[in-house]
């Protein structure tokens, strides 16, 4: 059966090889990310054949669709033999299309279930837009940005001799803006400390947006995928006009060489957060529906 263990970063190497051979560009594939968010949703990691899949046992089992190469149809099985085994039916999250396909290519249809949750969905936007802020549709953030870049302000990479810096200023919005008071507030700091603890060995980029020595913003991320750059987290402060759309184009500008896409991640279902990724104008979501398998009758 299979044989689910705590994230770590000895994970890293192993981990990384075989997601490359699957290519997702879904923000959960990542390791960064697995490591980082495991906390908030007690999910572990399993290595079964050439493929890695992870479950969450937040609220029941919650898998991850397989990354790696090998037979399909047989992870799922030992996947499905593991959930029974627990008294729970398999639940596979982050499904989109293909995904669906190749379930539908082991499990009978009148057995599988689909539900959307757009909550979820991967905001997908192309590099060259978010690089430039070309035309009509980017006029606004053109002109905040415009407005930022009136300041005395410079970029820099994030780096050892800074990331006190980073961590003091992610400190200052955690507590200013009570995010202490939420759930997932406290787990989005216990990912954002990870980050910086292990910034160098998860292999992330970074940057700093300044005006004069003051930290306006910074953002953190890393490559996906053979042409994808996507976004962890991303801060600003609201006392310097346009340092949100100023760092967002920034951030893409220094670090998004060979990449045609850039993911934001989602939005959580959280209103104030999906407007904000919608005014970038994404050119694609990216599903990740929840599929349930039936046990077998």
């Amino acid at each position: 059966m299979l044989d689910f263990k705590k994230i770590t970063l000895d994970d890293k190497e192993w981990v990384d090889k075989l997601l490359k051979q699957s290519d997702f560009m879904g923000s959960e594939y990542c390791f960064a990310n697995m490591m980082a968010w495991s906390r908030y949703s007690d999910s572990k990691i399993c290595r079964y054949k050439d493929f890695v899949i992870t479950v969450s046992e937040k609220h029941g089992l919650v898998f991850t669709f397989p990354a790696g190469s090998g037979d399909y149809s047989d992870v799922l099985s030992q996947m499905q033999e593991y959930a029974l085994c627990k008294g729970q039916e398999l639940v596979i999250w982050n499904a989109d299309d293909r995904r669906i396909k190749v379930i539908r290519e082991t499990f009978s249809d009148d057995n599988i279930h689909i539900k959307q949750d757009e909550g979820q969905y991967d905001y997908i936007y192309l590099a060259e837009d978010l690089a430039e802020y070309k035309g009509r549709k980017y006029h606004s953030k053109k002109n905040h940005t415009n407005n930022f870049r009136k300041y005395n302000w410079s970029f820099e990479n994030i780096t050892y001799d800074n990331i006190d810096d980073c961590i003091s200023f992610c400190t200052d919005d955690y507590n200013l803006n009570h995010r202490y008071a939420s759930e997932s507030g406290v787990a989005e700091q216990f990912a954002i400390h990870t980050y910086f603890m292990n910034y160098a060995d998860l292999g992330l980029c970074g940057g700093i947006l300044r005006v004069d020595k003051d930290i306006a913003a910074i953002s953190i991320g890393e490559k996906v995928n053979s042409d994808t750059l996507v976004v962890h987290i991303e801060k600003a402060s609201p006392e310097f006009t346009g340092s949100y759309p100023a760092m967002c184009t920034e951030f893409v500008r220094h670090f998004s060489d060979g990449c045609r896409y850039i993911n934001r991640e989602e939005d959580m279902g959280i209103e104030g957060l999906r407007k904000s990724k919608r005014s970038y104008n994404p050119v694609m979501m990216l599903k990740k529906d929840i599929v349930t398998i039936n046990s077998k009758k």
